[in-house]
Formats: structure tokens, sequence, C-alpha cells
């Protein structure tokens, strides 16, 4: 008999048993460091940019020069040189002058603003006419208007992302300092399972779940450790699981959860650890099972694919980040369900869907339970409540998008 848990009771479980803890850093190369977490705070020690530079293509000046200008009654400034590209500004403006920039160059001494070219005459003779005014400040990135020394740009937990590289990169970092990644094992286990390659005959099916669930790992933050595909074999199973808690921090099981009298898993469990709670109020997921060895969570999974992986989403993905105290990042929108949904099934039922961004509408799969066509292609999933009857077309849904 299943000790049924509600989704949520089962996530209070999951992270009350498992709290954060510290750790171990190590230090990466930047360009190896997309979707790690940081392990500490990033505090500037330098100003970004270092320099004024110009962010237009024109003439540095001192703007008071430039004030009351107009086509009719142009300010005439007289043209000292130009600042190329990659080089200091040297000397400074004096009252009446100004100097060539280009967008990003530095900028000379006591100028204050930037007129853009467009807004110039010029004559070839060392000077050139003003059509407008610039106010001070126009048209330029003052030294440190980025960051400044001492500034916290990024936090520790961080997942770091392309435009996180972008400012370690304009800080000069070249390594960062991140959290170790949990290892999780991933064990498939079924008499009917065949590798992916094989083709399978009557009676049998490719194994979905390790590679599905091993890169779910991987996407979630994780490092995946596969043990293949293991026999309804006591002995067998029993060994596998041993040798993963030994060298994983999370143990997935897929297959062998339910209640029926082959099923292996929760007797492996309970002979060398604790079963926390065996079923979830859910679907796809009801057979779940949450079970302790040597401190260590482990998952037992259904062999239903699109099970398996809701259940890794739902409960795995947040403990990953919480191993290494990050936020998980769940983006959601707003959309209008496209056609009707129906459940009386007393469990919460979570329905993949893709989304039509132009249309603002989900579109729910429907199909049998277990076919894993119904997740493929997919942008996201809604849940419906345990307490209610259905969805009718054209309600306001929530999406999580995958």
């Amino acid at each position: 008999m299943l000790t049924v848990k509600t989704p949520e009771e089962a996530m209070e479980i999951v992270l009350d048993l498992f709290p954060a803890k510290e750790t171990p850093a190590e230090s990466i190369a930047l360009r190896q460091t997309l979707g790690r977490v940081l392990s500490c705070d990033i505090v500037a020690d330098e100003y970004v940019p270092c320099f004024d530079r110009s962010t237009v293509d024109g003439y540095a000046v001192i703007a008071a020069d430039t004030f009351g200008s107009s086509e009719s009654i142009p300010s005439m400034l007289t043209l000292t040189g130009e600042v190329l590209m990659g080089e200091a500004a040297v000397g400074k403006l004096n009252p009446g002058t100004c100097a060539a920039v280009s967008t990003g160059g530095d900028l000379p001494e006591c100028s204050d603003a930037v007129v853009m070219l467009e807004h110039v005459g010029i004559y070839g003779d060392g000077v050139i006419d003003v059509y407008m005014p610039a106010a001070p400040g126009n048209n330029i990135i003052f030294k440190g208007d980025d960051v400044k020394p001492g500034d916290k740009v990024l936090a520790i937990g961080t997942v770091i992302s392309p435009h996180d590289i972008g400012i370690l990169s304009a800080l000069g970092h070249t390594a960062v300092s991140v959290k170790a990644r949990p290892i999780v094992g991933v064990i498939s286990t079924g008499d009917e399972l065949v590798e992916p390659e094989a083709r399978p005959g009557r009676g049998q099916i490719r194994d979905v779940n390790t590679p599905m669930l091993s890169t779910a790992m991987e996407r979630f933050g994780a490092v995946a450790k596969s043990y293949g595909i293991i026999r309804d074999d006591e002995k067998a199973l029993s060994s596998v699981i041993s040798k993963a808690v030994s060298e994983c921090d999370i143990v997935l099981i897929s297959g062998g959860s339910s209640a029926g009298m082959r099923d292996l898993t929760a007797r492996i469990i309970e002979s060398v650890g604790e079963i926390i709670f065996h079923g979830i109020a859910m679907k796809p997921g009801k057979p779940t099972i949450l079970g302790v060895i040597d401190s260590k969570p482990i998952f037992g999974l259904p062999g239903n694919p699109v099970a398996a992986y809701f259940v890794t989403e739902l409960f795995v993905r947040p403990l990953i980040a919480r191993m290494m105290q990050a936020e998980v990042r769940q983006h959601m929108v707003n959309a209008r369900i496209s056609e009707a949904v129906s459940a009386n099934h007393g469990r919460a039922e979570y329905i993949a869907v893709k989304y039509d961004i132009h249309k603002g509408t989900a579109h729910p799969i429907k199909g049998k339970s277990g076919l894993i066509a119904s997740l493929a292609g997919t942008d996201g999933y809604i849940c419906i409540p345990r307490d209610s009857e259905g969805i009718p077309a054209g309600a306001e849904v929530t999406v999580k998008l995958f």
C-alpha cells in the first residue's frame, strides 16, 4: 500500500530532510563557467570603463563653448587633433577648441561633452561649426559608470549566464570560483529494457530514461553518472545501488517503484536505509519513492518516462540547486488554454504544453500514459490542482517553461 503525499508535502519533506550545506569550490576557466554556480561574491576592484569615453563618432568639446549654437549662428571651434582608437588622448582642451573622437574613444582632459558628427560643419581649414548645443555629459560614458571599485556585481549562488560572463570578462577574471557539481547516479531497471542502439524484439523496449535523465541532470547543473540497465534481480540491483550510493550525492532508480510483487527498489532501500514516503498524489508520478541510504537521497522513479521526467523536474531539480545553494530559475508565462482539459483523479495533474508566443496560447499535449512523444517538442507544462475537475477552453493558465 502506498503512503501517498501531496506534491507540496513531498517537496517540503525533500527540502527539510536535505538542508542546504556548504559544498566544495573549484576554480575553472571563465569560458567553462556557463551554467555553473558562483561560490563567492564577485566584488569589483577597478573601474569599468577605466576612462571617460565617447558613445558616438564626433567631436569632444567643452559644453559651454556650444551654448546657443544653431544652424544660423553656429559655434566656431578650432580643431586641435584626433584621438585614435585604442590610444590615450594627449593634452587637454582649452576654451574654443575641440578634438575628433570615434565611438568608444578616450576623451581629452577638460572635455565634458561630445557633439555628433551629424551636427557639425567641416571646412578643412582647422575650424568646425557646431550647429547644436551640447549639455555637459552628452554622448559620454564616464569612468566607472558601469562598475566602481567595491561594487558587488554578482552574488554567491548566481547561476552564471552569458551576460554574467560579460561582466566577469570586463573585470579581468580569467578563472572563477564555482560550486562543485553534485554527482547524480542514474539507474534504469527492467528485464524488458534494451540499449537505444539495439532493435527491440517482442516484449522489449529501448531504454529512454538513462539518456533522458542523464541529460536532464546535466541541464540542472549536476554531473550524471550512468549505471546502465539492471535486470530485475535483487542481488544485482542491490549491488549497483550500493555502488551508486558510495560514488554519488543523489541516486535515481527508474522502474521498480510501484507496488507490484516484482518491484525491488523499495525493498532494497528499506533493507539498507529508510523509506521516507512511497507515493505522491500526482499524475504522472504517483508511485515515486523517496528513500535515504547513508544520509543520501534515493529517488525511486516510475519507469514511465513522462512520469520520471516530471518527478525529476519538480523534486530533483530543486534539490540539486539546494545542494549548491543556488536559486531555481523557473520561467513562467501566462497564457490562454487552447482547449478544455478534464481532470478528476484526486491528484495534481501535470500536462506538457506547446506555447505559442505570438498568440499567447498554450496547447496541451494529450496522450496515453507513458508515451514519451507527449513531451517531445513541448515548451513547458501546466498543473491542474488535485481539487479541480479541469480547465475550460480559453481559461488563463500559468505555463512553467522547461
